[in-house]
Parts: structure tokens; sequence; C-alpha cells
């Protein structure tokens, strides 16, 4: 349970209707409730800060209410504070592997790739996988949760190529790896498509850029407005795992590590 230390698991996400349950404390909710759980607050807009603050994003300020260029930093300060005894390390944590080895990934890639990263959040100890970003923040990721580690960027490596190839996440990155696809050319993970037009000064530079966007609507869109900047500089290479939500999903079906 991401609410408590235990050593059999009792947390029960329901994804489809997006509530969770814990049995060891018969509490349960949506992710407000858990917001609340995790940060100790049951107000509404506290619960807000904590899942934005998680994810990396900010919530809007109320109409009206202004901050002078102070406020602001001390508010980004804040929400980096959040994170606290932030420690970086080579990736060997045996429940992690184990988490990236459920989605097909194997420990050599993860660790090229990876970090281990342990922290303290709103009191709380977690430990989970890292992937660096290019402003030195993490995406993080469990087999329960995933945080962002501020700041929140694009993650690019440079191999001195011109193409790049596009993700969406590091997951499928990741995957693109394992299943072989990599050719020692250069790649841009966005870390979220909201991301998307942080990309272009960096992908304006590439003759072609190879897209592995997720078959959603949200992928689809993201491939629109690419393709809009970039014309036929654009490889949609989605056919690769038609069928599938994204490059990961069509990796562990296909190619799954023995457990």
């Amino acid at each position: 349970s991401p609410c408590r230390e235990e050593r059999t698991p009792s947390f029960h996400v329901n994804t489809r209707k997006g509530v969770w349950h814990d049995f060891g404390t018969g509490h349960g909710g949506d992710i407000f409730t858990l917001a609340g759980e995790l940060s100790g607050s049951d107000g509404f807009m506290a619960q807000a800060r904590f899942i934005a603050g998680v994810y990396g994003g900010t919530i809007p300020e109320y109409a009206g209410q202004k901050k002078g260029n102070g406020g602001v930093r001390a508010e980004k300060r804040k929400e980096a504070s959040r994170f606290e005894e932030v420690v970086r390390s080579p990736l060997y944590c045996n429940v992690l592997l184990g988490y990236l080895k459920g989605r097909g990934i194997p420990a050599e890639i993860a660790r090229a790739e990876c970090e281990e990263v342990r922290f303290r959040l709103y009191g709380k100890r977690y430990f989970a996988v890292g992937f660096r970003n290019m402003s030195g923040g993490y995406e993080l990721r469990t087999r329960f949760m995933k945080w962002c580690l501020p700041p929140k960027d694009i993650s690019l490596i440079r191999n001195g190529s011109l193409t790049c190839n596009l993700f969406e996440g590091f997951i499928d990155f990741l995957s693109w790896k394992v299943l072989g696809i990599s050719r020692d050319e250069d790649y841009l993970v966005l870390n979220s498509v909201a991301l998307l037009e942080r990309s272009f000064p960096y992908l304006d530079h590439y003759g072609k850029i190879r897209c592995y966007l997720d078959n959603d609507d949200t992928g689809k869109r993201t491939l629109a407005d690419l393709r809009k900047r970039y014309g036929d500089r654009i490889d949609d290479c989605s056919d690769l795992y038609a069928g599938y939500k994204d490059l990961n999903e069509y990796l562990g079906s296909n190619f799954p590590l023995e457990q």
C-alpha cells in the first residue's frame, strides 16, 4: 500500500472505475481521497495540488488571484521541496527490475537507460525507476504509481544522427530498445504530449522523425500536429504495433519475458 508500510500486498486499484481500496485499513475512494491519504489533507484544493505535484503539473489560480515574481518563485520552490531526501543510484532493486521485467524490459536495458531513485514525499518513503530529462528532473515509475520529480521536461539523447525517433513515454522507448529497432539514431521522449511544443526547437534540425506514438486519439492528434509542422519528414511507425495501444503493449503481448 502507498499509504503505509506493509509486507503483504493489500492495495487494489480498479482502473476501469477509477477507484482504489486498501484492505488493510478498509479505506478507499477515488484519486482525490487517495491524495488526501498521502498528503494528510481533506481539502479539495490541497489534494489537487498534491496530484499536480506528483505528476509534475500545475493547477490554475483562482480568477483574480495574482502572484508577483517572488510568489511564483516561492511556489516553485514549494513544489520541488515536496520531494525530500532524494537519492539517485544505479538500478539494482529487484522489486523495480521485476516491475520492468513484467513489462518486457530486461535488466540490462533498464540499467543502461534508467536509475533507481529513492525519496521522501509528504513524510513517506518511496523508491522508483527514474528516467532523467533534459532539465535534471525524472519521470518516476513503480508498479502502482507515476510521479515526476521536478522540473518536468523532455528527454533527448543525441548520437549525431539526422534521424530522430520520437516517443510519448520512456517505457515505449525501452520497448523500442528491446525490439532491436535502434540504429544508433537520436531519440526524444516527450514524457507528456503536453510538452510537444517544447520539442520543436530540437526536432526542427532533423531530416527524418520516426514517430512511435500511442494508438489512441491523443496519439493521432499529436501525429497530426507534427505532420502540420514537418510534412513528409514525419514517418508514422505505429503500423508496427497496429491493434495494440502502444509499443510496450505490443512487446509484452508478443515477446513476454519469462518470470
